[in-house]
């Protein structure tokens, strides 16, 4: 019998040895602190339908059933869940055979099933009706390559501080779900295995799935854009998704251009008005083209500079205005000519080749005779010319052309619309907000005030780099011409060299984006801000933005202020939010305008009140006194020729008795005041018993020119005895004059017929 305790030596021996064999690295780790220490919780609580880890709690749902058809981003009210969730998706192929082989196996139980029931005599069950068309339509699919097979597993894992909280998120969350028509369970009794599969360990331990085809499958990426926030910039709305703040700085982008398309009333002037009175806070200056005459009030509260754009305002803006600055690589005053041109075009309309021929070399010999070349030192020295300077070199040249056009020209110059194109600019960009109002200019000349307006600013912002903001009111206008549209065009393509932001707003979708220029507009442009839609448009509007069925609908369905913001690749649904001191300011609600100006918050535009002219009424005038015949049809008595004595002696006497008086006065000069004065004292014989012959003519006064009457059919032959040719009209003038002496000098028209 083997005793313990005879051993004791040998056990004692043994112990050193194996002290030595052990490592004695692992004999230092032994007791301390690694990181799977550190990383631990105090504890975890296992509980039945939740799972307490630390001082928090976790529930952790599947999904057990889906809805027959879904779309594009279907899980976007999911992902941007209010409160914080834990997704955990996993994506099993499966071989086609054995999907194949299941899919005969389960059209031939939904057959049998269908065909019992009609033997039956029982009405098809719809759900096994819509299984089987379903499974055949998969397996035709699935036959001819266009699908695979997938298995999918969804998990989502609520966190919380409280077991009151994670009950009322579970409840949110279910019923978002259900909207979605998502059928949801709890893990009940397998939390633990639950929590591991959301944890990101890759590990699905529930491994409750459910088949999908290849295009089911993809519409549950959840590739969707949550946020759109920036560290600088403005805020532009609130995030409909998740209510986080839109804040933006369009500076940052490729090009700070924008576009903004809506229906009337739908917002875009607010967001518009909204966003230049925040970008003003920046230090930006902002310029914009109004008309309708919307942006009067923030213009006059910012203390800005309202130019009211009409024939009476002293504020002109000369075309023919050149930048001042030489740009190297530049032709300044080529560019203008091209800019001319299309302004001339939307002034006079369609030009053929030659009379643009013609109009290019007027402009050139317009600007020459100022003095004005190719050299710069002439552009920034010389003063510019004005339009009326083009229409006297119109009228001056030798081309059949340019009086035609000078004629179209007219009207713009001494015509009806005199007064607004024809003068040198009196304006200056300075001020932080300068507004070009257009409301009191005729419909035909807001396209070219636009355009004019648009050259100006484009040539003077390129005189000094600043941070600006161009706004265009009806962009569509511009659209309408194609000259005009390339020349917008071009601004938006050089925008980002001048530090220059472009704002393009209209309703009229149509009109702008069926235009070329107009689609290279959006595209020039990184910010796009779509709100409410008219039906008739959203097709066009979707296509070119590349919208789902999802997005097309939130257009049409948007309430005022509400629309899609795209920036750059990036895309949210906004609601546009304003202070109640921006909203005073940038409303256009025809009745809240009314209500501020009743209460005295916004001063009502003064009205200058003309005096009325003073008319005296009318009184019918006795037209009868006009009429010559009388009832009977007989010239009236005041009307009738009356008989008077012939006084004067035949042509032939009576010329042969002034050519002798002639000679005496040219012989006897002192004599003539006697000679003068002289048959005036003699008493006048009666002109009943004066003879023809003996009749003396009566002498006049030197400043009343006497002349004598030429009866028709009478020659005269005692002045002009030995002329050979047939008298002129010079002569018979000149032959009257020698007759009185002492008479002006006769000059007129003498009709030479018998």
């Amino acid at each position: 019998m083997a005793l313990p305790f005879l051993n004791k030596n040998k056990e004692v021996k043994k112990t050193p040895e194996k002290e030595k064999a052990k490592d004695p690295a692992i004999t230092l780790s032994e007791g301390m602190v690694n990181i799977k220490d550190i990383i631990a919780p105090p504890a975890i609580e296992i509980d039945f339908d939740f799972i307490k880890i630390g001082n928090s709690y976790y529930r952790t749902l599947f999904i057990s059933g889906y809805p027959r058809f879904v779309g594009a981003n279907w899980l976007a009210p999911v992902i941007n869940f209010e409160h914080t969730i834990d997704l955990s998706m996993f994506y099993y192929p499966v071989k086609g055979k054995m999907v194949l082989d299941d899919l005969k196996r389960k059209i031939t139980e939904l057959e049998a099933t269908t065909m019992a029931n009609r033997e039956q005599g029982k009405i098809t069950d719809p759900a096994v009706q819509a299984a089987l068309e379903d499974a055949k339509d998969l397996q035709e699919q699935l036959v001819k390559g266009i699908e695979k097979y997938f298995q999918f597993s969804f998990y989502i894992t609520i966190p919380a501080e409280s077991l009151e909280e994670l009950n009322n998120v579970t409840a949110k969350l279910e019923s978002t779900l259900g909207s979605l028509l998502l059928i949801s369970k709890t893990a009940t009794l397998q939390m633990e295995e639950a929590f591991q599969s959301t944890v990101p360990t890759g590990m699905d331990k529930l491994l409750i799935t459910r088949n999908m085809d290849t295009t089911s499958l993809a519409t549950t990426f959840p590739f969707t854009s949550s946020e759109l926030t920036m560290d600088e910039g403005i805020m532009y709305g609130i995030n409909r998704h998740n209510g986080s703040l839109i804040i933006f700085d369009r500076f940052s982008l490729e090009n700070a251009n924008s576009v903004v398309f809506a229906k009337s009333g739908s917002g875009k002037s607010y967001f518009v008005k909204l966003e230049a009175l925040r970008l003003m806070v920046f230090g930006a200056e902002v310029i914009i083209i109004d008309p309708e005459e919307e942006y009067r009030t923030l213009c006059d509260a910012v203390g800005g500079n309202y130019i009211d754009f009409s024939p009476d305002s002293p504020a002109k803006i000369n075309p023919f205005d050149l930048s001042g600055i030489a740009v190297e690589g530049e032709n300044e005053l080529g560019q203008k000519l091209l800019s001319l041109h299309t302004l001339l075009k939307l002034i006079m309309g369609t030009l053929n080749p030659t009379e643009e021929a013609v109009l290019d070399r007027a402009l050139i010999e317009t600007y020459r005779m100022k003095g004005i070349t190719p050299d710069p030192e002439t552009q920034m020295t010389k003063e510019p010319p004005v339009m009326e300077d083009l229409y006297k070199v119109l009228l001056g040249a030798a081309e059949p052309e340019a009086k035609g056009m000078a004629e179209r020209l007219e009207k713009f110059i001494r015509g009806s619309l005199a007064g607004i194109f024809d003068s040198q600019s009196s304006i200056q960009l300075g001020n932080k907000m300068t507004v070009f109002s257009t409301k009191h200019l005729e419909e035909m000349l807001r396209p070219i005030a636009f355009y004019m307006i648009l050259d100006y600013v484009w040539t003077t912002i390129r005189k000094d780099l600043k941070k600006r903001i161009l706004i265009v009111e009806e962009a569509w206008y511009l659209m309408e011409n194609e000259d005009s549209a390339r020349f917008i065009y071009g601004i938006a393509k050089r925008a980002r060299k001048y530090y220059l932001g472009l704002t393009t707003i209209s309703q009229d979708v149509d009109d702008f984006l069926k235009s070329n220029y107009g689609k290279a507009i959006v595209t020039n442009s990184s910010i796009q801000i779509l709100l409410k839609q008219h039906p008739a448009a959203i097709d066009l509007v979707a296509d070119t933005f590349y919208l789902s069925e999802g997005e097309k609908r939130l257009l049409l369905g948007a309430g005022q202020g509400e629309g899609l913001f795209f920036a750059g690749a990036n895309h949210v649904a906004i609601k546009i939010k304003a202070s109640p001191e921006e909203h005073k300011l940038i409303t256009t609600d025809p009745k809240e305008i009314l209500r501020l100006r009743e209460e005295g918050i916004i001063a009502e535009k003064p009205k200058v009140i003309k005096p009325q002219p003073s008319f005296q009424p009318y009184k019918p005038e006795n037209t009868q006194k006009y009429e010559t015949y009388d009832d009977l049809g007989r010239p009236k008595a005041e009307f009738q020729p009356q008989p008077q004595p012939s006084t004067q002696p035949s042509a032939q006497p009576q010329i042969q008795q002034r050519t002798q008086q002639q000679q005496q006065t040219q012989t006897q000069p002192s004599a003539q005041p006697q000679t003068q004065s002289q048959p005036s004292a003699q008493p006048q014989p009666s002109a009943q018993t004066q003879p023809l012959a003996q009749t003396q003519p009566q002498p006049k006064p030197e400043h009343q020119p006497e002349f004598s009457i030429i009866k028709p059919n009478t020659r005269i032959t005692s002045v002009a005895q030995d002329a050979k040719e047939k008298p002129t009209e010079n002569t018979l003038i000149d032959q009257m004059n020698s007759l009185n002496p002492n008479a002006a000098p006769t000059s007129g028209n003498i009709d030479l017929k018998p």
